[in-house]
């Protein structure tokens, strides 16, 4: 069931075992956050998994096939109804278009994301989440 405020968030990793991240300037918090891609679901009619590889592609140019669902959950059940999916992806090698404004690509070993996701070391509750669940997975395949 898709809630009002369903969001859906990607793990790409590319060929060569890089994940695709995104630096945005988060005014919430008046500061740069490297994330995962990731974006509301709100397009009428459009399914998570359409979501992820339009928010992946809108903002970092990558486009993922094939993509994979990791699970859901509520962020912050005591604060908001917000209700997150996700996905993770392969890439191509390369991005085929242009980042979104205001976003900075940021590509760095999948491994050493995952380390720093495990150390307590990323300020993003959702790429945090999204890293470790990516990790899981790929450990099992």
């Amino acid at each position: 069931m898709l809630r009002k405020h369903s969001a859906v968030a990607i793990v790409p990793i590319t060929p060569s075992g890089d994940v695709i991240l995104v630096r945005q300037f988060r005014v919430p918090v008046r500061r740069s956050l490297v994330e995962v891609p990731a974006g509301l679901l709100d397009v009428d009619g459009e399914d998570p998994l359409t979501c992820a590889r339009r928010e992946l592609h809108e903002e970092t140019g990558y486009r993922a096939d094939p993509i994979s669902f990791l699970g859901g959950l509520f962020m912050s059940p005591g604060a908001s109804d917000e209700y997150v999916h996700f996905f993770l992806g392969e890439t191509d090698p390369e991005p085929t278009g242009r980042p979104e404004a205001g976003i900075d690509v940021v590509r760095r070993p999948f491994a050493d994301m995952v380390a720093a996701a495990n150390a307590g070391k990323l300020r993003d509750a959702m790429t945090t989440v999204a890293l470790l669940l990516a990790a899981a997975r790929r450990s099992t395949t």
